[in-house]
């Protein structure tokens, strides 16, 4: 039994690690910001902590904790700009700084490690301070969407011109959500490279990019549970496919497929859509014989 344990810890590490960069994917799609930054902010968050652990000789928890606040610094700076943006343009816009961010690792030999990485990193970070990790994001966004915050993210969401009549700083609140993503990507990318033994570049690339928003588009975006249960469904199912061999992945994008057509609102949101009109459905058929006394 304990061996079964540890032979699936790593898969259980992995499954964690990807349920952080999905919260950070959630917290801008939450606000109406369509960033695809979080593999540009993961990889700030992983270089700096490797920086700091390798070259400063600092201890983990320090070197996370900086990794987490200069993505958040960056997150924050490059919500300035994409202030003026919508839609489709700030997504070429954060995809643009990504690529740039990636670059920056893969030509500053002396700094990143070039397309080698930085290698050698111990091994300072376990299974309890993950699930620590991803504990404390789920109740602190849990607490932000239940009060105001939540709200304002979701009138500006749903309506600018709206959110702008009742008052609500649209500017101030997407720099909140761009900062939020921030600390949850570097946090998580800072506790990949204390985790991993090393960061390369390759490892924030397109292929982060595009699963991290998968996660979202397949869990849904409008509670926490959403990108949690489709970080874990697109995390375990290409090991449950192995068999499968070369088509998992075929078998993969097919479901996603099948999610977007059919659950446009994502797994979780299209539940619970579901059960308020099942539980509303009653409430109406019994008004229609009400409101036929009331007119005899």
């Amino acid at each position: 039994m304990t061996d079964f344990v540890v032979g699936y810890l790593p898969l259980v590490n992995l499954v964690i690690l990807n349920c952080g960069l999905a919260l950070s994917q959630y917290a801008v799609l939450r606000a109406g910001v369509f960033s695809l930054a979080t593999a540009g902010l993961a990889s700030i968050g992983a270089y700096t902590a490797g920086i700091l652990i390798l070259r400063a000789g600092v201890p983990a928890p320090v070197a996370v904790l900086g990794g987490a606040l200069t993505a958040m610094i960056v997150a924050f700076i490059l919500s300035l700009p994409l202030a003026r943006l919508r839609g489709v343009f700030q997504a070429i816009a954060t995809v643009a700084m990504v690529q740039i961010i990636l670059s920056v690792a893969l030509y500053a030999d002396d700094i990143t490690g070039g397309a080698n990485g930085l290698n050698g990193i111990p091994r300072l970070v376990g299974t309890p301070a993950l699930v620590l990790f991803i504990g404390t994001c789920i109740y602190g966004l849990w607490c932000l969407g239940r009060g105001r915050v939540g709200a304002a993210f979701d009138t500006i969401r749903q309506d600018e011109t709206v959110a702008v009549s009742l008052g609500i700083s649209v500017g101030r609140y997407q720099a909140l959500a761009f900062a939020l993503s921030g600390v949850i990507a570097g946090a998580t990318g800072a506790l990949m490279a204390c985790h991993n033994h090393s960061v390369v570049p390759e490892e924030f690339g397109f292929d982060m990019l595009t699963a991290v928003l998968a996660y979202v588009v397949l869990g849904g975006r409008q509670s926490v549970a959403g990108p949690i249960v489709g970080a874990v469904i697109l995390s375990l199912l290409p090991e449950i496919a192995r068999p499968l061999a070369d088509n998992r992945m075929i078998l993969l994008g097919t479901l996603i497929m099948l999610a977007i057509i059919y659950l446009p609102h994502g797994i979780v949101d299209s539940i619970v859509i579901a059960r308020r009109r099942a539980a509303s459905a009653p409430a109406a058929h019994a008004s229609v014989p009400e409101a036929a006394d009331g007119r005899a």
